[in-house]
Parts: C-alpha cells; structure tokens; sequence
C-alpha cells in the first residue's frame, strides 16, 4: 500500500488532487475554529456537556468536528446540505415535475436539481441558524447568559454567521468533488468525525490514569471498534446477485443478444440514513426535554423522560425498531422491481425460471426484502453496540460511535476506489489488487 501511495504521488495529475484536497480540508479545519461574534463559548461549552450531548445535536455536533458545541462559524457543517439533498430525494418521487427533469432532463436536468438543492441549503441554514440562536438566548439566565450582547443587530450577525459558514461549507465540498479525490460532502464529514478522534483517545488516557475507567472496561471499548469496523467493511462490499439472461436476437445476418449478466443488489443500499433518521426521531422526546424546565422526582414526566432516556433498554428496543423500518422505506424509494422489471422485459431481458413482468417483479421484491432485512440487522446490530458498551462501561459519550464509525470507514473505502480508478486509468497497481 505504501509503494502504491508512492505511485499515486508521482502522477502530476494526482498529486495535484491530493493537495488540493488536503488544502481544502485545511480550510474546513480553521473554520472550525473561528468563533461567531457575541457568544460565550465556556458557558456554552458547560451548557452543552451537561443537557444537549444526549440529544439529536451531539450527533450534529459529531457531524461538524465539535464546531456545534462551539459555536464557530462553521457549526451547521454539512447538515443543512445533507438534509437539503434528502428533501430533494423524497421530492423528486413524490412530484412528477422533478421526477421528470431527474430522469429525461440529462445533465441540464442535473444541473437545475443541484441549483434548487444549492436554495434549499440556504434556506435550511437560515432555519437552523434561528434555532440554534433561539436556544442559546432561551438558556439565559439572571446569573449568567451565552449571549454576550442582545438586540437586533447581534441577533442577525449571529444567524448569517451560522448560514454563510453552511454555505461555504457546501461550496469547500463541491469543490473536492470537482477539482479534488473522492466526494467532497462524505469527505468533509469524515473529516470532521476524525477530528475527535485525538480528544477521545486523551479522554480514555486520562479517564485510566485518574481510575474513573478501569482497564477492561478501555480494551472492551477498542475490541467493539475494531469489531464494528471489521464487520462495516465486510458488509459495504457485499452484495446479492440476480442471474439475468438475455434473450438471442437477429439483425439482418448479425445475432445479437445471448449473454448472461447478473443484477447486483447491495445488502445495505441505504448506508447511514436510515440510522441518521432513526436517531432523530428517537431523540425528539429528550431534545424537547433540553428545552424546557427539569420535572421534579417522583412525577409522571421524570419518569417518563428516564424511561426514553439514551441510555434506557426502551430507548434502545425503539431505536432498533425505527433503523428497521427506515431500511425498508428507503430501500423501496431506491431499488422499484416494477421499473426493474419493465426495463428488463425492454432490453429482452428475463431471470432464469420466471416470466418477464410480474413475475420477475414479485421475485425481485422477495429477494429485495430479504436483503433489506439482513441489512436492516446489521445497522441495528452497529448502532446499538455502542450503547450497550457505553452502558456496560457507564459512558454515554459512545452512543453515537456507531454512525460516526460507518461513516468514516464507508467513506475511506470510498476514497480508496476513488483512487484506485485514477490509477487503474493510469495502468498503475491499485490499492485492492
């Protein structure tokens, strides 16, 4: 791997992308450390360890590298893009006009999708900036306040602060994408997550030699990672693969036609999502509850909100569930036997042992529900690990673990193919041969 990183370099073409890149990420990183004006990053810091770390924004704040926690300019991260995208996903099924320019539009149609994705953004990062400055302001206090200064003027400031940094981290992950290696959006995210990385390992350091983490408790920890990482890069490339056939046809004295293809079904087509999805969902009950005023013990609402806690076996049982159920709504808005079947029976195209229409369709949805299941289990499986070790070790910081884990190690086997066809192109020796 290290002569083949060395041959990667010497091609002028690559270097270039690789520093590009790498440059880019730079960028990222001093944003990410460029507090927004008015803001009082210490209380926020003590304000956000103490309520918000179990709720849906410890995954935002895992998302941008911390930069939520902190306030900087570039706290939204990619959030706003990635929730624009899947608005624009579900659209385009749900209303024809976009259905339409998604699929005969061609690259001008593409084109016109990215630009009102690009809209929606900016729209989502103003949203999400007024809400983030709401709930600063709401944590005020008599004795102390995060927002330094109030009126009008700081308001606004801080809110285009957030929505430019959102922004200009869309457009730092268009520009990898274009000019760079790899995709800019999942790189930027797997930057971010990687960025943590150092604070934890010193946490779990310091956590040994304090005594407040006992030794078995840090190996049980490093064994679930590396586990969780072996069985994410077994499943990303695993697929199920339909026999197809096509049928013999004859063009004047030409016979064309007769050979035999397969229709590859991957066993988690949906990647994150359905976990992002989950997690938001499961999380709403004590994401209100940060917002408003802890009840007192002995009430019905104290415990109710213990009972849904992160850490809870209900909460966990929910959360399982709610992964399952996302798998199969996303796997049905990405894999149609119907339309899969159709353009077979057009190419003159059947499975071995059923007939073209629905037949085949009916065999491709039971073979599709089975996969999706397998892949449903193995999500499930990776995002509740982490809470189970986290419960066993008493240590809430790991409930999120899973998501960033199957990000980061789906993203660097994407980057690896990525760079591994450049140089494929090149009649280089690859990374995966």
């Amino acid at each position: 791997m290290l002569q083949t990183l060395r041959n990667a370099w010497k091609i002028p073409e690559l270097r270039k992308k690789i520093i590009f890149t790498l440059f880019i990420l730079l960028i990222y990183r001093v944003g990410n450390v460029i507090p927004v004006p008015f803001i009082d990053v210490a209380t926020l810091a003590n304000y956000y360890d103490s309520v918000l770390s179990s709720t849906i924004l410890g995954l935002y704040n895992a998302m941008s590298g911390s930069a939520f926690s902190q306030a900087t300019v570039f706290a939204l991260g990619i959030q706003p893009y990635i929730n624009a995208s899947i608005i624009i996903q579900l659209l385009t099924i749900a209303i024809p006009a976009l259905e339409r320019l998604a699929k005969e539009g061609g690259e001008e149609g593409q084109k016109k999708i990215a630009r009102i994705s690009r809209y929606t953004t900016v729209g989502l990062g103003l949203l999400m900036g007024w809400a983030y400055y709401t709930m600063l302001h709401n944590y005020s206090s008599q004795s102390f306040s995060i927002i330094t200064q109030e009126g009008f003027l700081p308001a606004m400031v801080i809110i285009l602060a957030f929505t430019a940094g959102s922004t200009v981290v869309m457009w730092l992950g268009e520009q990898i994408t274009e000019f760079g290696i790899g995709n800019g959006i999942s790189i930027i995210l797997f930057a971010g997550i990687l960025s943590r990385v150092p604070a934890m390992v010193s946490s779990m350091i310091s956590g040994l030699q304090t005594g407040s983490l006992q030794w078995w408790a840090a190996v049980l920890v490093v064994i679930g990672i590396l586990a969780l990482i072996v069985l994410i890069t077994w499943v990303n490339g695993a697929e199920r693969r339909i026999p197809v056939q096509y049928a013999k046809r004859q063009v004047g004295r030409k016979m064309y036609g007769g050979q035999a293809s397969t229709l590859p079904m991957k066993v988690n087509m949906s990647g994150v999502l359905p976990i992002i999805f989950a997690q938001s969902i499961a999380m709403i009950p004590s994401t209100i509850a940060a917002f408003c005023k802890q009840p007192e013990k002995g009430t019905f609402w104290y415990s109710f909100l213990n009972a849904i806690d992160t850490k809870s076996v209900l909460y966990m049982i929910f959360y399982f569930v709610m992964i399952i159920g996302f798998s199969y709504f996303y796997s049905t808005i990405q894999f149609n036997p119907i339309e899969i079947s159709n353009n077979l029976k057009k190419n003159g195209g059947f499975i071995p042992g059923f007939r073209p229409g629905k037949p085949t369709a009916d065999f491709i949805k039971k073979v599709l529900n089975k996969v999706t299941l397998f892949g449903a289990i193995y999500l499930g499986i990776v995002a509740i690990l982490p809470l189970i070790i986290g419960k066993a070790v008493n240590n809430a910081a790991l409930s999120i673990g899973g998501t960033s884990v199957i990000i980061v190690v789906g993203v660097a086997l994407e980057t690896v193919q990525a760079l591994e066809s450049q140089m494929l192109m090149r009649q280089y020796k690859g990374f995966l041969e």
